[in-house]
């Protein structure tokens, strides 16, 4: 299973705002240098398609994505009715290693592809090893009972704070998708137009 394995660190600098699911001291005072030998020189104004080319890049950052993941999204979403940035929005959100990261599970999508992919995660009390997996509505999403007694899993499950998004629901260990997600329903980042002209180039 392909996975960007570098430095995230540096993606999150390429872009000059933080992308990641957490934080360290060392980001935060690096944050605004970009990567390399001469990240200390100023940032050169980006043309129309540098624009479209740093927002595509920041919702792969994101979720975690590579081109041929992200392309497939796209062109699944192009072909249906509607706003494609919407659709996109959504098809982006339903992966099984978002969803599992959006209900509180896990610290952060990472985390989340490695227990979906090291079979830990259950649909519907069956076991999906699929990060890209499309959660469909009223799907039931559970951890395997050997993971939850994982301290930093049993710690995220514990958290009496946790705000969920609206299109989703959790009671103990149990979650549920309750519909599509719509644009509203979250603020992202980057710009879905702009990415969606990038692919219609």
């Amino acid at each position: 299973m392909a996975r960007y394995t570098g430095s995230k660190h540096k993606l999150a600098r390429r872009e000059g705002m933080n992308l990641l699911d957490k934080s360290s001291a060392s980001l935060k005072r690096r944050l605004n240098i970009p990567p390399g030998v001469h990240g200390r020189k100023r940032r050169k104004r980006l043309s129309e398609y540098g624009l479209q080319l740093r927002e595509k890049q920041k919702v792969k950052v994101t979720y975690g994505l590579l081109e041929k993941q992200f392309r497939k999204l796209i062109n699944k979403a192009a072909s249906k009715k509607g706003d494609t940035g919407e659709i996109l929005m959504s098809l982006l959100e339903i992966r099984l290693d978002n969803i599992v990261y959006r209900l509180g599970m896990t610290r952060s999508r990472a985390m989340a592809r490695q227990l979906v992919s090291h079979r830990h995660v259950l649909v519907n009390d069956k076991i999906v090893n699929i990060p890209s997996y499309s959660v469909k509505i009223n799907d039931i999403i559970t951890l395997r009972s050997k993971i939850k007694k994982t301290p930093v899993v049993a710690e995220k499950l514990e958290d009496k704070d946790l705000q969920l998004l609206s299109f989703l629901t959790r009671k103990g260990d149990v979650g549920k998708l309750l519909r599509f997600p719509k644009k509203d329903d979250l603020q992202v980042p980057f710009n879905l137009q702009l990415i969606i002209e990038y692919y219609s180039r």
